[in-house]
């Protein structure tokens, strides 16, 4: 499991911003988000090419573990 944190993500419509980005980059990921805590957890043997993908939509993510 890889958890992002993305400390811009404030509110339910950010937090479906987030989903949308993920679910272009990668269609049949399975994500649980956190928004209370800011992150998202996530099974991916390629964090690093989701984290560019938020970031290019301007999330402030950075992957942890």
């Amino acid at each position: 499991m890889v958890t992002i944190s993305i400390p811009n993500m404030t509110c339910g419509g950010c937090a479906k911003g987030v989903r949308a980005t993920l679910r272009q980059a990668a269609p049949d990921l399975e994500l649980a988000i956190d928004l209370d805590r800011r992150e998202i957890t996530l099974a991916s043997d390629e964090p690093a090419a989701l984290v560019a993908a938020l970031r290019a939509d301007g999330w402030q993510a950075e992957a942890r573990g």
